[in-house]
């Protein structure tokens, strides 16, 4: 697969937020009397305001975006036992070292994404879209339509890296390369990804003369 530079998902793609992500949520559940595992099964992958409209369904936008900042606060504030995923560090050095666009697109708020990428550790990118900037969240391919734009790419020289099936949707809609890492199996058009990983230590990523960069599993 050939590429030109690379849209990477924060949340469980980069970083594992997984334990905060489902403590917060599980809380903020419970607020409401709503089964965790309801909550657990839609949200991943989503704008958190997505996600409280759907189960506070009828309520007013002032509530929910309420809800939101009470929520974004809770997440935001707790990154106790956020680490980087394995490679995730290796492999953004290297981009960066050779010279190889790169941006995260996260479905995440401000505060909440750039505490779990200071927690983490990871390098910073040039180009970090986040919740505020798109009008439409994944499974839409606006936030990386605009990464792509950003780096000063076409879509179509960019490959996508997410963990989520509605960041894979977003990859695909978008015209993007995608690389699928750790996708529920069962996830819709995951046979159309590139590449189906485990964890992106798998990657080999090497960059020609002429700014072409190539990506392929490690032998």
């Amino acid at each position: 697969m050939q590429c030109r530079g690379f849209l990477f998902d924060l949340d469980g793609t980069l970083v594992d937020s997984l334990p905060v992500v489902e403590r917060s949520w599980c809380h903020w559940a419970d607020r409401h009397g709503i089964d965790h595992q309801d909550v657990l099964n839609f949200i991943h992958g989503k704008q958190a305001i997505t996600s409280l409209r759907h189960f506070l369904a009828g309520r007013s936008e002032d509530d929910i975006q309420a809800e939101f900042k009470y929520l974004e606060h809770i997440e935001a504030t707790d990154t106790d036992g956020i680490t980087a995923l394995p490679g995730a560090r290796e492999l953004l050095e290297h981009l960066n070292e050779a010279q190889i666009p790169w941006a995260i697109v996260t479905s995440g708020s401000v505060p909440v994404a750039h505490a779990r990428h200071k927690a983490a550790g990871l390098p910073t990118p040039d180009v970090f879209i986040t919740a505020e900037r798109v009008k439409r969240g994944k499974p839409e391919p606006d936030a990386f339509l605009l990464g792509a734009e950003l780096l000063g790419l076409d879509p179509a020289e960019c490959v996508v890296v997410e963990d989520a099936a509605a960041g894979v949707l977003a990859g695909l809609n978008a015209g993007s390369h995608v690389i699928a890492v750790n996708v529920p199996a069962e996830s819709p058009r995951l046979d159309e990804a590139d590449l189906v990983l485990d964890s992106l230590t798998a990657l080999s990523v090497s960059k020609a003369s002429d700014g072409v960069v190539t990506v392929s599993l490690k032998m």
